[in-house]
């Protein structure tokens, strides 16, 4: 690694963390003794996505996470939901250990995904990603999710609009009123 400061080659390690980008290492140059970061980060096979129309494209996370990120627009979800996703769907695709995939599994991934995260981004999503052409559509894919609610799908994923615990303190709260005023 060649220094920043001098261009001198030789450098020594002082200390070495993992970071989400990588391995962060903190350097000291051995001719200058001034101080610098590197991040060395695995380098995975490229990964190339088929396109409908039949055009390759590198795989790109900042896209697939740019997508997302339009569809959870103002929804509550917790903090790195969304990068999680996208790094759980790269490992996924990685793991298929194929040089080309198709974006219709990419899509499918990604929905199966939202599904289970939160409904209304899984809709906003599929209405992009299947082209829903008229309302009638759109109404077919709310359906299956209602169908799938009573099928038994549970919800926990979704956060609920008022905490549980809030509504038992309200219900304790008017019991004790209501005994107070019989009194």
């Amino acid at each position: 690694m060649n220094c920043p400061f001098c261009g001198h080659e030789d450098s020594r390690v002082i200390d070495s963390r993992e970071s989400p980008d990588g391995i962060r290492r903190r350097r000291e140059c051995v001719r200058c003794e001034l101080r610098f970061t590197t991040y060395e980060r695995v380098h995975s096979m490229p990964l190339l996505v088929a396109k409908r129309d039949g055009r390759n494209e590198p795989f790109s996370r900042d896209k697939l996470e740019g997508s997302l990120r339009t569809a959870c627009a103002k929804r509550p979800l917790e903090v790195g939901a969304i990068s999680k996703m996208v790094t759980d769907i790269e490992n996924e695709l990685h793991k298929l250990a194929k040089a080309e995939v198709e974006s219709r599994i990419i899509g499918e991934m990604t929905m199966e995904r939202l599904r289970a995260l939160d409904r209304v981004a899984y809709i906003r999503f599929a209405s992009v990603y299947r082209d829903f052409q008229d309302e009638d559509e759109f109404a077919r894919a709310i359906e299956s999710l209602q169908v799938g609610e009573e099928e038994g799908e549970d919800d926990r994923s979704q956060l609920p609009l008022i905490p549980d615990d809030v509504l038992r303190l309200a219900d304790r709260g008017r019991k004790t009123r209501r005994t107070r005023v019989r009194k």
